[in-house]
């Protein structure tokens, strides 16, 4: 790779370990995120460089894929930030729907349209990974408003592969709950975290650890073949039934 990853969310859990398994394989790295104290230490762990930004500020798309590129090539984007807001449909408001869609899916967007210019110049191409959820395909309760956002980030991934292609290759991972601080509420529990790992057929909790080797594997050439996917890292959950 001659130029560096872009990785957005990058002191979130799965941001976080995505940033060690990508400095695990060699890549260099340019790191985005909110905590500057975070994002800081993880840069200075990983030797990469960063940018201190909030993304409610449209200007900073621009700024961060420009700081990240300094005027050469971007050989991928990590875009892993997001919301779990799961509530019922009767309780859901406008606000709730919209701030959803904003940073899952058009954030993603944006992150894109900023960064085209660098990823395009990429020698041999470059990836985009983006992350939806498993309640896309399954359908779950009082997941209405992120069921709704991380079905457009999944079909943003296939127009996105289509229209980018063959420059820039484009991926989602779609993982069933994981161990982050986004899920914690959901996790506080040992029952009711114990009763979601048995919905598995592999029955477990997912870790961040087992999304970054996915981030990995699709931000390296070993993917070099493969665009306009959505992943499951699910434990089986999304496919497979092992018990009647």
């Amino acid at each position: 790779m001659s130029g560096k990853i872009l990785i957005f969310g990058a002191t979130g859990g799965i941001g976080a370990a995505s940033v060690r398994a990508l400095h695990a394989q060699g890549a260099a790295l340019h790191l985005v995120g909110r905590k500057e104290a975070e994002l800081a230490e993880l840069a200075q762990e990983t030797g990469a460089t960063m940018s201190l930004a909030d993304l409610d500020q449209e200007d900073s798309f621009k700024r961060v894929a420009d700081e990240a590129a300094a005027g050469g090539a971007l050989a991928g984007l990590v875009f892993a930030v997001g919301t779990i807001n799961l509530k019922p449909l009767a309780r859901l408001t406008r606000a709730d729907f919209e701030r959803d869609y904003l940073v899952n899916a058009l954030w993603a967007a944006q992150a894109v349209q900023a960064a085209l210019p660098a990823l395009a110049k990429q020698d041999g191409g470059a990836s985009v990974v983006f992350f939806s959820s498993i309640a896309v395909a399954q359908g779950f309760a009082n997941h209405a408003s992120i069921g709704m956002a991380k079905g457009a980030v999944e079909g943003l991934t296939r127009s996105l592969a289509a229209e980018l292609a063959p420059k820039v290759r484009v991926n989602c991972i779609a993982p069933s709950l994981t161990r982050t601080n986004l899920a914690s509420k959901l996790l506080a529990n040992p029952q009711v975290a114990d009763a979601i790992a048995a919905m598995h057929p592999l029955p477990r909790i997912g870790t961040p650890e087992d999304i970054a080797s996915a981030v990995a594997f699709l931000s390296s050439a070993q993917s070099g073949w493969m665009t306009g996917q959505v992943i499951g890292i699910d434990g089986g959950r999304s496919t497979l039934r092992t018990k009647g």
